[in-house]
């Protein structure tokens, strides 16, 4: 495949959290969301270097609306970081619906980062947990393999692909997310919100007939 962005040993290709609770019958489904897995398999198949994301709670986390009494998934309260959105119970340890989905093939995957594990802090994003101080250490990953462009995709599209793209550039790294490769949950208009806020700090979104 051709495209006007050419895969180099510098670029690697962040897989964010296609795991079973995420795609249809899932316990947080994004809707649509196991049809990325064919295109992020192509696309892994083009890059040298490849990183994914787990999401990994315990039992009782914190960003479970089941951990509120008389709260409701979507919901959102304050905890000592800021706001945050309560979610249905997923992606718990050891669980049918934490596991990466069966038809992820990406064998030559060079590390899982497994994120969302402090029963007190959500963690959308790959690079930093939601009290936006606690490193998951990616960062220094990347820069240790001398990587500098970081393709994202998977899901979801307005929450952890969208501050994982955020947290790359901020790391000062090129970042590009492939938007057809990733599928969105759209709570409350986050998806027109994650297109302006991405736009607007010079992270490009491409299709993934562009990369090559």
């Amino acid at each position: 495949m051709t495209g006007s962005l050419t895969i180099g040993d510098r670029d690697v290709l962040l897989v964010v959290d296609i795991q079973n609770d995420f795609c249809p019958q899932g316990r947080l489904a994004v809707p649509r969301g196991d049809e990325v897995v064919p295109l992020v398999n192509r696309l892994a198949a083009q890059f040298k270097h490849v990183v994914l994301t787990q999401d990994w709670h315990p039992p009782g986390h914190l960003s479970f609306a089941s951990s509120h009494p008389g709260r409701k998934p979507y919901e959102a309260i304050e905890v000592s970081y800021g706001p945050q959105i309560l979610w249905p119970d997923h992606c718990v340890q050891g669980t049918p619906g934490a596991e990466l989905r069966k038809d992820l093939q990406i064998a030559h995957a060079q590390l899982i980062l497994r994120k969302g594990y402090h029963r007190e802090i959500d963690s959308y994003s790959a690079f930093y947990e939601n009290d936006r101080k606690t490193r998951t250490g990616l960062a220094g990953y990347l820069r240790e393999r001398g990587l500098t462009r970081v393709f994202v995709a998977g899901l979801a599209f307005d929450f952890c692909v969208r501050y994982s793209s955020e947290d790359a550039k901020h790391e000062g790294f090129d970042v590009v997310v492939i938007e057809d490769a990733c599928r969105g949950i759209d709570v409350d208009g986050s998806m027109h919100a994650t297109r302006e806020r991405l736009g607007a700090i010079g992270v490009r979104c491409a299709a993934t007939e562009a990369v090559g």
